[in-house]
């Protein structure tokens, strides 16, 4: 496939994405696995996991950075930059003709719709998340790991804490699987230098 095909590859398949995903970043992650790993195999499931899980430690939305990276990694910057554009225009344009209809409703808050909304989205993210757990929980560490970092996540409701438990998980997955995954490597590359990404380190710092 040339390059320009491959761009709008990436860009409609975005698109689709950012039409017919809901449920805000969490879900997405578990969109993106359906297109990306299971129907596409751009990725494989280690691969994607990997995404995310560095994805998770930057701050932003992750569904975003890792369509980014999906993108960077079919077509380098520019796949980058148009799996961006592709997911990002359709929620920004509804968006603002919400905001537009917004403006002029009353008792918003008193709506069905939008309650309706809300408990479709709740079972979405749940979809999501069990998906994302199957596929990445395979072992009873790895289980436990994900387990106490929940509860712990979900008794002290404190953005900070999340922080503290994703340093923690890295912590104790690199004493505990370093083992596991000696000498595993993945046969992808990424087209980026190593110095541009440490010019974008330094840059964003």
């Amino acid at each position: 496939v040339n390059f320009p095909r491959r761009l709008l590859e990436i860009f409609l398949v975005a698109l689709r994405l950012g039409c017919t995903s809901f449920g805000g970043p969490i879900a997405h992650i578990g969109y993106f696995r359906e297109e990306y790993v299971k129907r596409r195999l751009w990725l494989d499931e280690e691969e994607y996991a990997d995404i995310v899980s560095l994805c998770h430690v930057l701050p932003g939305p992750t569904s975003s950075q890792v369509g980014i990276t999906v993108g960077i990694s079919r077509a380098g910057l520019a796949g980058g930059v148009i799996a961006w554009l592709g997911f990002t225009l359709p929620s920004a344009a509804v968006l603002i003709l919400f905001a537009l209809g917004v403006a002029n409703a009353e008792n918003l808050e008193e709506s069905g719709w939008l309650h309706g909304l809300k408990l479709m989205s709740v079972a979405v993210v749940a979809l999501a998340v069990w998906g994302m757990a199957r596929a990445i929980c395979v072992d009873r560490i790895r289980t436990t790991l994900a387990g106490l970092s929940a509860i712990t996540i979900l008794a002290v409701a404190s953005p900070s804490v999340q922080i503290y438990v994703i340093f923690a998980g890295a912590i104790v997955g690199w004493v505990l699987l370093r083992e596991k995954f000696a000498g595993v490597t993945s046969s992808r590359r990424f087209p980026i230098s190593k110095q541009f990404g440490i010019c974008s380190l330094i840059a964003f710092a």
